[in-house]
């Protein structure tokens, strides 16, 4: 029997842990930049290789997409943006649902309020998986106080800051150095001398820029 290789995706993502590969391949299968290799997602060589899927030779041949392959590249697309598992995507979803609002709007905001997306949005690492693992070992402060839950959601007038023996740490100061191309979300503001960073106020959409289409995913789980 011939299995769709967007089910067959789908049916290896449910049933492996986090994904550990080459990010590269990530975005590349996306189709888009989703900013996973800190400051070299920015360079000319990862743009030009977005054109090219994983596995493909360079020809510009393309195969056509279902509706449910639609909505789960869309899916995909911001789990693996926001580094998640599977079960905490869908986790993540349902308790979206559950909020008042919409529902697709909720699940950003929600994710944008992780303690590790906070962390990399301050400028404080290039990158989300970066700030995870400094969140896991105990690096950051929340409040003067160690958390080491990436999943934590901040609120307004937290503090975030990075511990004192952690601060001449070569890859913080290579990060905050850089940290004018990514530039801070309004939501948020850093001291960079002291590398403490405050929440102004809750995101909403608006303050997530890359290009997904939220009602996608509503629609991907509505149909399971």
């Amino acid at each position: 029997m011939d299995v769709d290789p967007q089910e067959k995706e789908e049916f290896k993502e449910n049933n492996l842990s986090r994904y550990t590969g080459p990010t590269t391949k990530l975005s590349r299968r996306e189709g888009q930049e989703l900013f996973l290799k800190g400051d070299r997602s920015f360079s000319d060589k990862a743009a030009r290789r977005l054109n090219v899927k994983p596995g493909q030779s360079h020809s510009s041949f393309r195969q056509k997409t279902s509706d449910y392959g639609i909505r789960l590249r869309e899916k995909q697309k911001l789990k693996r943006i926001f580094g998640l598992t599977e079960r905490q995507f869908r986790n993540n979803f349902i308790k979206s649902t559950k909020q008042s609002g919409v529902t697709g709007h909720n699940l950003i905001s929600n994710l944008e309020r992780r303690l590790d997306n906070v962390v990399y949005r301050l400028g404080l690492l290039s990158s989300r998986n970066e700030a995870r693992q400094y969140v896991n070992h105990g690096h950051i402060l929340v409040n003067g106080k160690k958390l080491d839950i990436p999943s934590h959601l901040i609120s307004v007038n937290d503090i975030i800051e990075v511990k004192d023996k952690t601060k001449e740490n070569n890859r913080i100061k290579n990060s905050v150095e850089s940290v004018a191309r990514r530039g801070v979300p309004e939501w948020l503001t850093l001291d960079p001398a002291k590398l403490v960073g405050t929440i102004k106020r809750l995101p909403v959409r608006d303050d997530f820029t890359l290009p997904i289409d939220e009602q996608l995913i509503t629609e991907f789980y509505s149909k399971l």
